[in-house]
């Protein structure tokens, strides 16, 4: 064979690599990674839960005595393209000497334990150290430099205490102040604004200078995300940080929402819903979100995480986390899992 047949050689598997990488496109270049289904696949989980030994109990579902192990074996695959397969080496060394900051409530937890373990797995000899400071866990991988940090702040906006109890602030931000110097934000509120009772952790609301004891959850959710919109437009530098807000991740406690009207929880689920579209629709707060995001001037990425997520009514601890059989946790995700996903997702924007 010639120089000119090598070249011609050399050409043909140049182009053949080429066209293999075009599936590879996310939605910023045309694909929208989030509309798609869930597909068996033997190469996952990405890493096995065992070999993670920080995984907090309520996210450990096998560690914990769950019988059935199909549900880390699904893959998300979106309609119109391939996800690049999650490569932690690759990560670490993109973002050598980077700082990425979780700021949101334990739905935020759960994604960060998530990313710890998949980055660990990929690299089980090198060297970390964990730390918490405040509200700040912080988790560093030794050899990049690169710290993985978890700011728990539920509602993003301020919890003042004052002479008349704990009051939420919709209009403030003072814990902005933590998230500054970060090169990647990755934010989420919506859980806890629903709380009622013991576990609500304010007595009285306050915008501006109107205080009152109680308003309509879902406006106060709005509100709040106006304010930290303004807190992103107003302080943070997009040039050198990327903002992405987590989405709203579903819970699974009304069966007749997925077409199952005699379950009353994810308990017992095996199996994700295999279509494209959940029967139930998308929850209200969907829509609040993307309409506070669409006001803000500067770019944020969504992570649209909630029609994948709640295609996984078999993804939950149930009764395999933190509380045991007295408990049936259909809000927080097994670790491996779902949250899994939604780091591969983020891992195709920031290293793509």
């Amino acid at each position: 064979m010639g120089l000119k047949d090598n070249a011609i050689s050399y050409g043909s598997a140049l182009v053949s690599s080429l066209l293999l990488l075009l599936p590879l496109l996310h939605e910023a270049e045309g694909c929208d990674m989030f509309t798609g289904r869930w597909v068996k696949d033997a190469s996952y989980p990405l890493y096995d839960p065992s070999t993670c030994p920080f995984i907090r109990r309520e996210f450990a579902c096998k560690k914990n005595g769950r019988p059935d192990l199909d549900y880390p074996t699904f893959r998300w695959q979106p309609q119109d393209c391939k996800l690049a397969r999650f490569n932690g080496v690759e990560f670490l060394e993109k973002n050598k000497g980077k700082k990425i900051m979780f700021v949101g409530d334990s739905l935020s937890l759960n994604q960060w334990q998530s990313l710890t373990c998949m980055l660990h797995s990929s690299v089980p000899n090198s060297p970390y150290n964990q730390t918490t400071q405040g509200t700040i866990s912080t988790f560093t991988f030794q050899e990049y430099g690169v710290e993985l940090k978890l700011d728990r702040n539920v509602y993003l906006v301020d919890i003042v205490r004052e002479k008349i109890g704990r009051v939420l602030k919709l209009d403030s931000i003072n814990d902005g102040h933590n998230w500054s110097e970060m090169d990647t934000l990755i934010f989420n509120t919506w859980h806890w604004w629903s709380r009622r009772g013991p576990s609500q952790p304010w007595d009285y609301i306050q915008i501006g200078s109107n205080v009152t004891k109680d308003m309509d959850r879902v406006a106060a959710f709005e509100i709040a995300l106006g304010t930290w919109g303004k807190w992103v437009d107003t302080v943070v530098d997009t040039q050198k940080t990327k903002v992405f807000f987590q989405g709203i991740s579903p819970s699974h406690y009304k069966g007749a929402l997925w077409g199952e009207p005699t379950a009353k929880s994810c308990a017992g689920q095996t199996e994700p819903l295999m279509g494209t579209s959940y029967p139930g629709g998308l929850p209200t707060e969907v829509g609040v979100l993307k309409r506070a995001l669409g006001k803000i001037s500067k770019p944020v990425t969504l992570l649209d995480i909630t029609m994948l997520s709640l295609l996984r009514k078999d993804g939950h601890p149930s009764k395999y986390g933190l509380g045991g059989q007295t408990a049936n946790d259909c809000s927080h995700w097994c670790l491996s899992g779902v949250p899994d996903t939604w780091n591969e997702i983020l891992y195709n924007y920031m290293v793509y």
